[in-house]
């Protein structure tokens, strides 16, 4: 099977921006969230930038890392209005 060059999937694209949004908000650098999440930085990164698809479970470790409920990461909106 051949792999496309297709763009990140939409959701991927949220939660990337969110997780980068949110973790911006309560002032974490990318070391220390990967720490809280126990991934590497260069993994946060590649999230971030919407090159990894991330499993649920991980989902959850970053969720938990930023003190927030996973649906907060999933759903398309502007956290900053929420903090």
């Amino acid at each position: 099977m051949k792999k496309s060059n297709q763009t990140p999937h939409l959701y991927r694209l949220i939660f990337a921006q969110n997780m980068r949004q949110l973790r911006r908000i309560k002032e974490f650098s990318q070391e220390e969230l990967a720490f809280q999440a126990g991934i590497s930085k260069t993994y946060v990164c590649e999230i971030e930038n919407g090159g990894r698809a991330v499993s649920i479970d991980l989902m959850g470790q970053i969720a938990d890392a930023l003190e927030t409920p996973l649906d907060k990461l999933l759903i398309e909106q502007d956290l900053t209005k929420m903090f």
